[in-house]
C-alpha cells in the first residue's frame, strides 16, 4: 500500500477528481470544451504527454509512481481513455453511439465506469440509472476506489496481451467490472448496508459468472483474466499487485465460522483452476501453477503445483505476477513423469486402478 501513500500522486488526484461531480451539473462554457471532447481539467500537457511516462508504474514492476505527477497533468489514464474511443468511433462508425454513450459524453472515468457497470448490470427490478447513482456516489466519495480503478485498469492493459487499449479494458472484461462492482459492494458492507452489497454480489454471480464476497479484501492493481468461476470467500484478503486466472477459488474448508479463508500476498501469481481453502497464507511474489490444490502455506517466492500442491522451485521475479510467464510447470511434469516411470505394470493395455475390476 506504500504506492498510494505517497502526496505527490494521491493529492493532486483525487483533488481533480473530487471535482468532477460538479462538472456534469455545468453548462459547457469556460469549464469545459463546447464539444465535450475534453474536460477542463485536463490540461493541453496532458493531451501530449506520453501515458507510458506516467502511469508505467504497476505494470511493469516498479513499485512507486513518479514523482513527475502533479496537477497539470490531470488524469492521463482518463485522457487516454478517451483519445482512444475517439479513434475507435471513427474506425468503426457503427460503435459510434455506443462510444459516445459509454465514454465520451463523461466528464470522468468514475462517471464512464458507473455507466458501463450500470448496464451490464441492469435488469427489470435493478434499473440502471438506479445503478447508476449507487456506484457513482460510492465511486466519488473513497479515494482507494478512485485509485484502484485506475491501477486495475492499467493492469488489464500491460499484463492481458489480448487487451488492445484502456478504452476496451474499460468496456469488455468482465474480470474488470466484477472487480470494480465488488470495490463497491465493499465499500458499501464497510458502511453497514450489507442488504445492497449482497444483492450486487448475487447480480455480478448471474451476470459475469464470478462470485466475490463483499466482505472480502482486495488490493489495486488487480488483474482478473477472464473472471469465469473466480470465488473469493468472505474473510479472504488479497494483495496488491496480484494476477488471478479463471477458475479460482479461495474458499474454506467446512462449516467453521471466522476467519476461514486464504490470505493472498501482494505480487501473488494464482495459475487457472487452482484451488486454495483454509485460513493459509500465499506469500509474496509466490506462483501457483493451474489445477493445483493448496491446503498448507506457501512460503514467498517460492513456485508450488500439482494436488495436493508441492514446492517444485522458486521465483526470481520480485513480482510474478506481473511478468505472467506459467512455464514453469513444464519442468515439474517432467519431473513427476520421471518420478513415476517404472512404477506401473507396463504393456498392459489397463489402467493400475481397473485392472482387477472386471465384470
Amino acid at each position: 500500500m506504500a504506492c498510494l501513500s505517497d502526496n505527490t500522486w494521491v493529492a493532486p488526484l483525487s483533488n481533480q477528481l473530487a471535482d468532477c461531480a460538479s462538472l456534469r451539473d455545468k453548462e459547457h462554457g469556460g469549464d469545459s470544451d463546447v464539444d465535450g471532447d475534453t474536460p477542463s481539467f485536463i490540461s493541453a500537457a496532458s493531451q501530449q504527454f506520453r501515458l507510458e511516462r506516467v502511469f508505467p508504474v504497476y505494470a511493469m514492476g516498479s513499485s512507486k509512481p513518479p514523482a513527475v505527477v502533479g496537477s497539470d497533468l490531470g488524469d492521463p489514464i482518463w485522457d487516454a481513455v478517451r483519445q482512444e474511443a475517439k479513434l475507435d468511433a471513427e474506425k468503426e462508425p457503427i460503435l459510434s453511439s455506443f462510444l459516445y454513450a459509454s465514454i465520451l459524453s463523461h466528464d470522468c472515468l468514475e462517471q464512464a465506469l458507473s455507466f458501463v457497470l450500470s448496464n451490464r448490470l441492469q435488469n427489470p427490478t435493478l434499473l440502471a440509472t438506479q445503478l447508476m447513482d449507487i456506484f457513482f456516489d460510492a465511486m466519488m466519495h473513497d479515494r482507494t476506489i478512485q485509485q484502484a480503478i485506475r491501477l486495475d485498469l492499467q493492469a488489464f492493459k500491460e499484463r492481458d496481451p489480448s487487451c488492445l487499449s484502456y478504452s476496451s479494458a474499460l468496456l469488455y472484461p468482465k474480470g474488470y467490472h466484477s472487480l470494480q462492482v465488488h470495490r463497491v459492494a465493499h465499500a458499501l458492507w464497510s458502511r453497514g448496508r450489507t442488504v445492497l452489497a449482497l444483492a450486487l454480489q448475487s447480480r455480478v454471480s448471474e451476470v459475469f459468472a464470478v462470485d466475490i464476497h463483499p466482505a472480502a479484501k482486495i488490493g489495486d492493481g488487480i488483474l482478473l483474466d477472464h473472471g469465469t468461476g473466480v470465488v473469493i470467500g468472505e474473510t479472504a484478503v488479497v494483495g496488491n499487485r496480484v494476477s488471478l486466472m479463471h477458475g479460482v477459488t479461495l474458499g474454506g474448508t467446512g462449516k467453521e465460522v471466522g476467519d476461514r479463508h486464504p490470505k493472498v500476498g501482494d505480487g501473488a501469481l494464482i495459475g487457472a483452476s487452482t484451488t486454495i481453502l483454509g485460513n493459509i497464507k500465499i506469500g509474496n511474489g509466490a506462483m501457483v501453477a493451474a489445477g493445483s490444490l493448496v491446503l498448507k502455506d506457501v512460503a514467498p517466492h517460492s513456485m508450488i503445483a500439482g494436488i495436493p500442491a508441492k514446492v517444485i522451485g522458486y521465483v526470481e521475479e520480485q513480482d510474478p505476477s506481473l511478468t505472467m510467464k506459467h512455464d514453469a510447470t513444464k519442468d515439474f511434469f517432467e519431473h513427476v513423469a520421471g518420478s513415476n516411470y517404472g512404477r506401473y505394470p507396463r504393456a498392459t493395455g489397463q489402467c493400475p486402478e481397473t485392472k482387477d475390476n472386471r465384470h
